[in-house]
């Protein structure tokens, strides 16, 4: 049974208005923030008109009620990926959660450097000479600038794994790049540019073998494909809330128990601590030692309400339509003279965004056309400076689809590409 978009669309005032004198409005830019149901917005109001306080501090009904819708959210955030309430941490959104595992290996470098405590199992994230740093291509920049900066503050190695011309890893030297001096490998798992769908549980084998933690980012691919981190090989896994139909401000670190555990923290200051005098502190067990300062309260409990959204319309539907919606796209684009799709060409292993260029037209001349239609896309680089690089091209235009969008969708950006050729008059 399909989804029924139409229905679905009725739950999102902002795809009632219009745009560019009076045009419907034309969505294609979820992969960039997705927007929110009547429901998300709903819970999210709800919960400060009627129960916000700070959480985990008061001993008043105010504050038991907020404590409980937040740790609820957290129960139900979990769940949509497999995981129990206790292995996960919310952050603001994945670049935090990455950041915060970067900083992980720093901040236990330096400690172990000065002989300062750690959590029993911190050794794994002692960084030494000659150890190294495993990503990819095609990474955003929020999982490769903090691994930058840890190379750079560190001396630890960085490596990357490369692109094919179909823009897909190669591994054809994986098992060189992963060796035995390997600490951590940390890629994506579906490329927000590219729309290539990574072999996680392949990768992650090779890690295994050397005794590397692997880091997956999963921003593009929870919230548009079922998911299950106990049926990927990971230790770690980031999200963004505001990608799946929820607030901004919200995302998520998941990560297995004895993981974080052993973990010291990357914030710190009220809410995190176990023990406080004039000369040191102790810290909480995770989630909370990762959690200082008050929480993201009503943007928690706004997440929660969207994964209830999307549970309630079924995961799998939602993948399925999805992909009829980038099939109908790949096969009308690549019909158009002078086009160039930037990653693969078809439905193996691949997501919901296709990328592309136009010969004789600069991606952001093309998406002034496609906006005076009122069809809103994203153009630029994508945060994957490097990925463009790799395949020569200084920008892209990249369409991003949802369960919110239908055939029609689709039509309308072929369609404004070929108008935006006779416009340019390269066509």
């Amino acid at each position: 049974m399909s989804l029924d978009v139409a229905a679905i669309r009725q739950d999102f005032p902002i795809l009632q208005r219009t745009v560019r004198d009076g045009k419907d409005l034309v969505y294609l830019d979820t992969g960039a923030t997705s927007q929110k149901p009547r429901q998300v917005l709903d819970a999210e109001r709800r919960f400060v008109e009627t129960s916000n306080a700070a959480v985990h501090r008061g001993a008043h009904q105010l504050a038991e009620e907020a404590t409980l819708a937040y740790e609820e959210a957290r129960r139900t955030v979990a769940g949509f990926i497999g995981a129990p309430a206790k292995e996960l941490v919310f952050t603001r959104n994945a670049t935090e959660a990455l950041n915060l595992v970067s900083y992980t290996f720093l901040n236990a470098t330096l400690k172990r450097q000065q002989d300062q405590p750690l959590p029993d199992g911190a050794d794994r994230f002692v960084l030494r000479e000659g150890d190294n740093v495993v990503i990819t291509q095609m990474e955003h920049h929020a999982n490769l600038v903090p691994w930058q900066e840890l190379s750079a503050k560190t001396g630890v190695e960085l490596r990357w794994l490369g692109l094919t011309d179909e823009g897909r890893l190669d591994l054809s030297n994986l098992a060189d790049l992963v060796d035995a001096r390997t600490r951590v490998v940390s890629f994506v798992h579906q490329s927000n540019i590219l729309g290539t769908i990574n072999p996680v549980n392949l990768i992650a084998q090779r890690a295994r073998e050397v005794g590397a933690l692997v880091v997956l980012d999963a921003c593009q691919s929870v919230p548009h494909m079922p998911l299950s981190v106990s049926e990927l090989d990971v230790d770690l896994l980031a999200f963004s809330g505001h990608k799946m139909l929820g607030p901004t401000g919200v995302g998520g670190l998941w990560g297995r128990s004895e993981i974080l555990a052993s973990m010291p923290p990357f914030i710190t200051g009220g809410s995190m601590i176990e023990l406080v005098t004039m000369e040191k502190s102790t810290f909480a067990p995770p989630p909370q030692r990762f959690e200082a300062g008050v929480p993201v309260m009503s943007q928690a409990v706004g997440l929660a309400a969207a994964v209830d959204y999307l549970c309630d319309l079924g995961m799998t539907k939602i993948h399925d339509h999805e992909q009829l919606l980038t099939g109908r796209a790949l096969t009308g684009l690549e019909e158009i003279p002078g086009l160039r799709i930037i990653g693969p060409c078809d439905l193996v292993d691949r997501g919901s965004a296709v990328s592309f260029a136009v010969e004789g037209i600069h991606p952001h001349d093309l998406g002034q056309v496609l906006d005076d239609r009122g069809v809103a896309v994203r153009v630029g680089h994508h945060c994957a400076w490097p990925t463009c690089r790799r395949f020569d091209v200084p920008a892209t235009t990249r369409a991003t689809f949802a369960l919110y969008n239908d055939e029609s969708d689709v039509d309308a950006l072929i369609d404004g590409v070929r108008s935006a050729q006779k416009f340019f008059g390269v066509s």
